[in-house]
Order: C-alpha cells, then sequence, then structure tokens
C-alpha cells in the first residue's frame, strides 16, 4: 500500500504540469477511504502511429499509476476521429472513415497493451455515448462554453487573424472530448502539453455537470535522438517500441548526454528517488556513458525478455565498444564487373548506407572506412575476395558478396 504523498511523488515525475496538486491529494485520500482505484483517463485519436518512445511517455505514466493500484480507461475517439483533432493544425483536417477508425483503433490498442497492464485497463469507443446525443443535447453542451474560449487556443486564434477557414464543427472536438470525462466520471485525465485546452475543457465540462472536476496531468514532449526536434519517425530520430532489442539499445546509447535523466524521468518506471540519485552522480562528475548503459539496458528490458536485453548488451560491448565484426549484418550482392571500391559507391547510396560519394570520399580520407578491418585510404581499392566486410564510420557494418552466377 502506497501512502498519499509517495503517490503524488511517483505522479508527478517527469511531469509538465499538474492541475492541481491539492485536488489531486483529496482524491488520493477519498479513494483511499472507499477502498477503490483512481478512474485514469487517456484519450487517443486513433490515427495509429508505430509507437514510440515519445508516444509511450503518457502511457508509461498510466502503467505507474495502474502499479499504484489505479484503473485506466482508453477512450478511442471512433466518434472525435469523424472530426479529427484540430489541435496543432493550419487547416480543417479530413475526416477518418468508420472503417478506417476502426482499422487504426486495432492496431492501436494492440500496440500500447506492451506497455500498459491489460488487466487494469478499460478500452472504450466514444461512440457508445455520443451517437446517442441528440441535436438539443448537443445545443446544450455548446451552451457550456463561449466563442471567445474557443479562439483562446492558439491554432484557432492564428486562423482566425489570417483568415483561414474555421469549421464550426471543430469547435465541437474539445466539447466532445470534454463530454467524455463527464461519461467515464474521470478523476484525472493525462495527455501531452500540446492537449492543454482539450483537457481543460473536459474540467469545464464536468463543472457544468455538477461533478468533481477531474485533475489534469500534463506531460512533456520527448526529444528524439538529435536531442532537438520532437522524437518522430518521419525525421528518423525515434526508438520504437517494438524495434529488435539489440537496435533499441543501441539508438539509447546516441541519445545526447544533456538528455538521460530527460529519458529517465519519461521513458523508465525507475522510481524518482535513484533518478535524483543518478542526477547527483553526474553532477560529481560520474561518466554518462556509465548511466546511459544503466538507461539502455533498463529501456530494452521494458520491451524485451531478459534474455534479449543480456543479448543486446553482448552486442552492443562487441561491436561498438571493442570495435568487433558482427555476426549479422546486411548483405550487398555486387556484380563480377564491378572491381574496386569506387564501383560499390551506387549500391551503398541506394541502400541507404551512404548519403553520397562525396560523404563516403571523405570518411575515406578522415580513416572511417575498414574494410577487413583494415583502415583504407584509396576508393579505387581492388576487392579481391568474393565476399568482404565494409565498416563505414563507428557503427555501420555490410557484407559485400560477388555475384558469381
Amino acid at each position: 500500500m502506497f501512502s498519499v504523498e509517495e503517490q503524488i511523488k511517483i505522479i508527478k515525475k517527469g511531469a509538465a504540469e499538474l492541475i492541481h496538486e491539492d485536488e489531486l491529494r483529496n482524491k488520493l485520500e477519498k479513494a483511499a477511504n472507499e477502498m477503490r482505484p483512481l478512474i485514469i483517463k487517456l484519450g487517443l485519436d486513433p490515427s495509429a502511429p508505430d509507437i514510440h518512445l515519445g508516444h509511450a511517455v503518457v502511457l508509461r505514466k498510466i502503467k505507474q499509476m495502474q502499479d499504484l493500484g489505479h484503473r485506466a480507461v482508453i477512450i478511442i475517439g471512433d466518434f472525435t476521429g469523424k472530426i479529427g483533432d484540430p489541435t496543432g493544425k493550419s487547416k480543417t483536417r479530413k475526416p477518418l472513415t468508420n472503417e478506417q477508425v476502426l482499422e487504426n483503433a486495432t492496431t492501436y490498442t494492440n500496440q500500447i497493451f506492451k506497455i500498459i497492464d491489460k488487466d487494469k485497463t478499460d478500452i472504450r469507443f466514444n461512440s457508445e455515448w455520443l451517437a446517442k446525443l441528440n441535436f438539443e443535447d448537443v445545443l446544450k453542451l455548446a451552451s457550456k462554453t463561449t466563442v471567445a474560449r474557443m479562439l483562446e487556443r492558439d491554432d484557432f486564434s492564428n486562423r482566425y487573424k489570417n483568415g483561414e477557414a474555421i469549421g464550426v464543427h471543430e469547435f465541437f472536438y474539445p466539447i466532445m472530448q470534454g463530454y467524455d470525462s463527464i461519461e467515464i466520471q474521470a478523476d484525472l485525465e493525462l495527455g501531452g502539453t500540446d492537449q492543454t485546452f482539450n483537457i481543460l475543457m473536459g474540467r469545464t465540462m464536468q463543472k457544468s455537470a455538477g461533478l468533481e472536476q477531474q485533475v489534469a496531468l500534463f506531460m512533456p514532449i520527448l526529444e528524439g535522438l538529435d536531442g532537438i526536434q520532437k522524437m518522430s519517425k518521419s525525421l528518423g530520430n525515434y526508438i520504437g517500441v517494438s524495434e529488435p532489442a539489440e537496435v533499441m539499445f543501441k539508438k539509447v546509447m546516441e541519445i545526447p548526454d544533456n538528455f538521460i535523466i530527460k529519458y529517465f524521468e519519461l521513458a523508465t518506471d525507475v522510481h524518482p528517488d535513484y533518478i535524483n540519485k543518478l542526477k547527483a552522480e553526474l553532477e560529481n562528475g560520474c561518466n554518462p556513458k556509465d548511466i546511459k548503459l544503466q538507461l539502455a539496458e533498463i529501456i530494452t528490458d521494458l520491451y524485451h525478455s531478459k534474455e534479449d536485453t543480456i543479448k543486446a548488451l553482448d552486442y552492443f560491448n562487441k561491436v561498438f565498444r571493442e570495435g568487433a565484426i558482427p555476426e549479422n549484418m546486411d548483405e550487398i550482392q555486387i556484380p563480377e564487373e564491378v572491381e574496386t571500391l569506387q564501383g560499390v559507391i551506387p549500391l551503398l547510396i541506394k541502400n541507404q548506407l551512404i548519403s553520397s560519394g562525396s560523404e563516403f570520399r571523405r570518411l575515406v580520407k578522415q580513416g572511417g572506412v575498414q574494410l577487413n578491418g583494415e583502415k583504407i585510404l584509396d576508393i579505387d581499392l581492388v576487392l579481391i575476395e568474393d565476399e568482404n566486410v565494409l565498416k563505414i564510420g563507428r557503427k555501420k557494418f555490410v557484407r559485400l558478396c560477388r555475384n558469381l552466377s
């Protein structure tokens, strides 16, 4: 049994903002007295991305609250998805069809249970209640807020100032999301900082219905491997939760040192007291790589078996710390007429191992390319063997196999 203060410490770990801590304390005390869990709400837009650690930030927080004994209600916005969340959009979004919504929702739910506890989770579709509202009900809901309030949202405000169209139906997205909180009687709703307006609308709607307002918990955006931009698959700076253990481990080791603590806070379930200990060690001159190795092992272990995590650690040490050649690597078949390394460059570009010939020549000149374990300084080097291992930079290996057919 966790004390109220201990629960608050864990819930607040890594959070950008909590509205309001005193309300959360009261809810936790009341729930403990009534021997019931808090209802934790998360609304998901059924766009079905492949989940990466950035998406997983709020899911990890849900898992932490489930471990404290609380229950999650994941609301799939199959009805709101027909409008599409206008948050951050500069124009009206094209609505999803019923088929797209259901297909995406299935894909998404299959992924989220890699993170949260299925036995402590209810999956709900908001069409269960929103589709039953009549026009009079809708008008009553619309009367609970104002156009001026809607235009407080940056995206709506900017579009209005720029003379860009805003569909009246778009105003109903936050209203419907707020109504979801009434329907499930949410105690706490969480989301990213980009969802502030929508989540606060839940508090407004609950208050108008005479219900106790939900606490709002906002989690920050997680930067990707570049340490600059939001983690994104399109930017290539992501760590996917379904990636092989070796890939996941290696990618975690690539994050900038100044993001180690943030990743501990947002991408792991490690207790905040231990994170504070690690922070102190880093401030006192501890080698960041040693702390990052812990981080890589912890994150990989969250999504893979202990055996796979150990193999990933061994693989990383062997390949990237000791410089050994890995057993498994990509293979490129080279035509018999290609005799020199120069002739392989187009194949390396085609297989996305290098971006250009000039990049490869620069690496060769800097001593960053090895053939069969030996540094090469001449791209006109003749490929004598029928099978060669090429190492490009510190981490890329490819086997060049001569096509003898």
